[in-house]
């Protein structure tokens, strides 16, 4: 049977609907630099079933876990430049790019969790990342890496003086570094993908991260004190190659940015639930973890001098946002 005029014009609408369908379709690369038993993966996971779901499979994310598209200083520049479509990486090695980042990583600057997420769910966090912008980056989300407390293998942590001498493994932040330079230890800047063979080779003697990620890299096999020093919290940055953000539909870009802020609560409720097995982790593996130092001391030396740092580097305006009641 020989096609109609019609039947030929209905196959050539249908096959350019179809074209029309697959150009929306869009896949992109998520890295980040911790394994797969972490709340991060877990989040990242859970922001891309959403954000399939959502966008009925146009928008599809693969996530990649562990340093396998690079460590932390490499995802930064693959996000820049569109080699790598999203990744989340600790706040510090993005305050190279916008330095008044450096403010959510000062020593002891909030109490608890409930104050941090005031900061970063608000005006002020939204501030902050739209100052990537201009590095063509799209701040999606904060995230979390947690509170940070002190691993090593030389003593038991108790006050500040026993943190003296000690080569600690740090961020690269600059309040970090000073911090440990106070206390008389020496920082020791390097991404996270190194830490485990540092501690393994005694390159360093200590590093500083919550009990959850502890656990999940395994540090308790290169390490045997843990003391909850809780020095500094840590944000996680979920960042996006701005280009590609931009380029997608008004709809999902709305949806990436709704369900990056859905998978930070269900981290952050993650991470609370665990830390307590976590620490119970450590002990069984046979950490000795000293669950109340003098952390007033170790404040006394580090929280003025490095928040005078901040302020003289880039001024007082973020701090005194951070500190208005709303």
């Amino acid at each position: 049977m020989k096609p109609t005029i019609a039947s030929i014009v209905l196959a050539a609408l249908l096959s350019a609907a179809s074209t029309a369908t697959l150009a929306q379709s869009v896949k992109l690369r998520f890295a980040h630099t911790v394994p797969e038993s972490d709340s991060q993966h877990q989040a990242a996971l859970q922001f891309a079933k959403q954000v399939k779901t959502r966008t009925q499979g146009e928008v599809e994310i693969q996530v990649f876990a562990n340093s396998q598209l690079g460590n932390d200083t490499t995802l930064v520049t693959g996000v820049r430049s569109g080699t790598i479509d999203i990744g989340a990486t600790g706040n510090p090695f993005v305050t190279g790019l916008v330095p008044k980042l450096n403010v959510l990583d000062l020593p002891y600057q909030f109490e608890d969790g409930a104050s941090a997420y005031r900061t970063l769910d608000g005006p002020v966090g939204r501030s902050l990342l739209d100052e990537l912008g201009t590095h063509r980056i799209k701040g999606l989300a904060f995230w979390e890496i947690g509170f940070r407390s002190l691993g090593n293998n030389k003593r038991p942590i108790n006050k500040a003086e026993d943190i003296r001498g000690l080569k600690i493994r740090t961020t690269p932040n600059p309040s970090h570094i000073k911090a440990f330079q106070l206390l008389g230890a020496s920082p020791q800047p390097m991404p996270f993908a190194e830490v485990f063979g540092a501690l393994e080779s005694g390159a360093v003697d200590g590093q500083e991260n919550p009990p959850t990620l502890m656990v999940s890299a395994k540090l308790y096999e290169v390490q045997k004190y843990v003391s909850m020093t809780r020095h500094a919290y840590t944000a996680l940055v979920v960042l996006m190659n701005k280009a590609k953000f931009d380029a997608l539909k008004p709809e999902y870009q709305k949806i990436l940015l709704e369900e990056a802020a859905a998978a930070a609560g269900y981290q952050r409720k993650l991470n609370a639930d665990n830390e307590r097995s976590a620490i119970a982790q450590l002990r069984a593996k046979g950490v000795q973890v000293n669950e109340q130092p003098d952390v007033a001391s170790i404040r006394a030396v580090v929280r003025d001098e490095t928040r005078q740092l901040y302020v003289q580097k880039n001024g007082d305006a973020v701090l005194r946002a951070m500190e208005t009641p709303r």
